[in-house]
């Protein structure tokens, strides 16, 4: 079965937030981009880790499939819904959304909590 999730990673420990995230997604899809908004908090209560999730402009590159990735695929909601776990699709969800404030949420790694 096919596992979808969008780009992401580990910050590097000398590493600001904005760098991670432009080299994690570059690294991921071959895109350079730049953040415009923090659109939620999300926290794995099992694991402990906490993710930052940004919407973000394209600005320049090309999709690229690499070692981490065997494929793109442009989604509605509703097939975000049913391509990822739940953790994973609330984040690109509450991207999709407009809000004045970040969504905070928790989950176990695969369910909302």
């Amino acid at each position: 079965m096919l596992h979808w999730e969008p780009p992401g990673g580990v910050l590097e420990l000398n590493e600001s937030i904005e760098t991670g995230l432009t080299r994690e997604v570059r690294e991921e899809t071959g895109l350079t981009v730049e953040p415009i908004a923090l659109t939620g908090v999300y926290k794995n209560m099992t694991r402990g880790i906490v993710a930052l999730v940004f919407r973000c402009n394209v600005v320049s590159g090309h999709l690229t499939l690499n070692d981490e990735v065997s494929g793109f695929q442009w989604a509605t909601p509703d097939q975000v819904k049913a391509l990822a776990d739940e953790a994973f699709a609330i984040r690109v969800l509450d991207a999709l959304t407009d809000r004045a404030t970040p969504a905070v949420r928790h989950h176990d790694g695969i369910h909302v909590t």
